[in-house]
């Protein structure tokens, strides 16, 4: 690459970050950090009417749990501050008047009835798209069509007015995009965008140029909804005369239903009372809070490496990454072109793999403060041990309690399931022999415990499958859990004893 790499993440504080807008952060981290270039966050709030309370801080908590850093930002600020559009809304206007001045774009005085009454007639008239375009704009009032004494009469009587860009009557717009090759749209297609509102606020698209270009962004790399604004992106760069510094562009796959049938929204998680944000959102106006990722117990690794291998893929089969070998691997050139299945179970099961990667001292560190929520006070290496033992049976750090519980408190019930199918004929006579043999043991770990519980077997003539479940019964309360044996030798001698001989009263009597 002969310029430096620089890219930017600019969403629009319009509400909670979509799984897609996390995406396309993590496309452009991976990126700038493979080529040791600058990660940009611009917040893009031209549309102030759209403006929700807490959406920004909510972008930047999200990105932050997702160990995403950046080198400039809103938060942080930087050499081509400020990073928040609506505080650099002076500098647009110049670039909009040169448009005008060059002959790409014109003032525009009509007012809300009289669009709206074109769009009725083009619609009358069984035209497909009603748009404000090269065949319309002729009709309306504008630069174009009224004298130029009227125009400077509009304007110096403060008239409200929105400049638009002069799209081509037919022109053959082509770019290049690095995930879907060479895109081609005629311009004939393409509506007269606004590019100043009437409050002298920029348009997406405006804004979007004039700051990728200050800001010396050199890729553009956004989802696929912003493919059909390109062609303009592409001639505003041309009539601005920065064609030479025109970014590349790559515009990411769309985010799927889990079944593949359009595209991702929030009712998919609801639907099957599952989070979708990466963190809590809380409704400024309803204040109905949807619980994120982070607060269910996703571990932020897993998330990261479920998102990346959405869309992208590394060559090979591999599919667990750290954040940095991300970084290694990625390239925009294995970007798929088709949308991609979000899949609820496969985010789950990511989050299992990273939870059993833990070491049991990890582990221990981020279950500790769950136990303390429920009145455990144990010793970081019981605890460890009880991590050690779990874990392959954990999804989620919330499934510790109550999965954990028979470990720090003695069972006072049994699973009813369990005794009326295990609990029988000579069952309970073996399990009180069992817990004899249990006493002689001297050196008490899992092997003595398990070679004890075979030498009692066999001395009554059955195998140890008839027991085993009971067993467990007596010591847990439940009828399955970690390696039965491992689990008795962490309890103790006297404990396990102390709890065999309960559970045998009790279910005697």
């Amino acid at each position: 690459m002969n310029k430096k790499v620089r890219v930017r993440f600019a969403p629009s504080p319009t509400g909670p970050l979509h799984p897609g807008g996390v995406r396309t952060a993590l496309f452009n981290y991976f990126f700038a950090k493979k080529h040791g270039g600058d990660f940009i966050l611009r917040v893009e709030d031209t549309d102030q009417t759209r403006f929700v309370p807490g959406a920004e801080q909510f972008i930047v908590e999200s990105l932050q749990w997702c160990g995403i850093q950046f080198d400039e930002g809103v938060h942080i600020g930087g050499q081509y501050g400020p990073y928040r559009q609506s505080e650099r809304k002076p500098m647009y206007r110049q670039f909009a008047e040169q448009l005008i001045q060059n002959g790409s774009a014109y003032y525009a005085f009509d007012t809300p009835e009289e669009l709206e009454e074109m769009k009725e007639n083009l619609k009358a008239a069984k035209v497909a798209s009603p748009q404000y375009n090269a065949i319309t704009r002729v009709n309306m009032k504008n630069s174009l069509t009224l004298p130029q004494d009227e125009v400077q009469r509009r304007l110096d009587s403060g008239e409200s007015y929105v400049i638009r860009f002069k799209m081509p009557r037919n022109e053959e717009v082509r770019f290049k995009d690095i995930v879907r090759g060479w895109v081609v749209f005629n311009s004939g297609q393409l509506d007269d965008k606004v590019l100043l509102k009437s409050d002298g606020m920029p348009t997406y698209h405006l804004a979007n140029v004039v700051d990728d270009y200050s800001m010396h962004i050199s890729h553009v790399i956004r989802g696929e909804e912003w493919l059909s604004s390109t062609p303009l992106h592409v001639l505003l760069y041309k009539n601005l005369g920065w064609e030479n510094e025109m970014p590349e562009f790559a515009h990411l796959p769309l985010l799927l239903k889990p079944d593949g049938d359009g595209k991702l929204s929030k009712r998919d998680g609801d639907r099957l009372g599952l989070p979708f944000y990466a963190i809590n959102w809380t409704d400024p106006e309803t204040g109905k809070t949807t619980l994120g990722y982070r607060e269910t117990g996703y571990l932020p690794e897993a998330y990261v490496n479920f998102l990346a291998l959405l869309g992208w893929n590394p060559g090979d089969n591999r599919e667990i990454f750290s954040l940095e070998e991300l970084v290694q691997e990625f390239s925009i050139e294995r970007v798929n072109k088709h949308g991609a299945r979000y899949d609820f179970d496969k985010l789950k099961w990511f989050n299992q793999q990273y939870l059993r990667h833990l070491s049991d001292d990890q582990l221990a560190e981020k279950v500790t403060p769950i136990l303390s929520e429920n009145g455990i006070d144990q010793s970081n290496e019981f605890i460890q041990e009880v991590c050690r033992l779990m874990k392959e049976r954990w999804s989620f750090i919330q499934d510790v309690w109550p999965s954990t519980k028979f470990f720090f408190h003695d069972p006072t019930s049994f699973d009813e399931q369990v005794v009326s199918k295990k609990w029988k004929d000579q069952v309970p006579t073996l399990i009180d022999q069992i817990q004899l043999g249990f006493q002689k043991i001297e050196h008490w770990d899992a092997l003595s415990i398990e070679n004890s519980l075979k030498e009692t077997c066999a001395a009554h003539g059955v195998g140890t499958g008839v027991v085993l479940q009971a067993l467990r019964l007596t010591v847990s309360g439940e009828g399955a859990g970690p390696a039965m044996f491992e689990m008795c030798a962490l309890f103790g001698k006297e404990k396990v004893i102390q709890r065999i001989q309960f559970a045998l009263k009790t279910l005697n009597g």
